[in-house]
């Protein structure tokens, strides 16, 4: 895995008037610069840096999100009203629960 493939926003922050280059998959670090392009290259360098040092270590880092695989399955929990309400809605529509709340997130 590459340490280019994290996922690394930028961002103004008010607070220290700079932007601030962050990463998703390692929240804790961070990088303040001048310019978006510089809190980048910042925040890619710490990242790598970051890295490397947990690789030296026989850490394993976390993976990358662009990396990783996804089922297309994840488990919702509903208080049981809204359960209901639901499936009375997939009934009447004529589709499965399943269908009705896949098209009700991608909607």
């Amino acid at each position: 895995m590459s340490q280019d493939h994290y996922t690394c926003p930028v961002t103004w922050s008010t607070e220290d008037k700079e932007y601030v280059g962050l990463c998703i998959e390692f929240p804790s670090l961070s990088w303040l610069a001048k310019t978006p392009e510089q809190a980048l290259a910042g925040i890619r360098r710490v990242v790598a840096g970051f890295v490397a040092d947990m690789n030296s270590h026989c850490e394993a880092p976390t993976a990358a999100l662009a990396e990783k695989q996804y089922s297309g399955e994840f488990r919702v929990r509903f208080p049981p009203h809204v359960h209901r309400a639901l499936a009375l809605e997939a009934a009447e529509q004529g589709v499965s629960l399943n269908r009705l709340a896949s098209a009700k997130l991608t909607g």
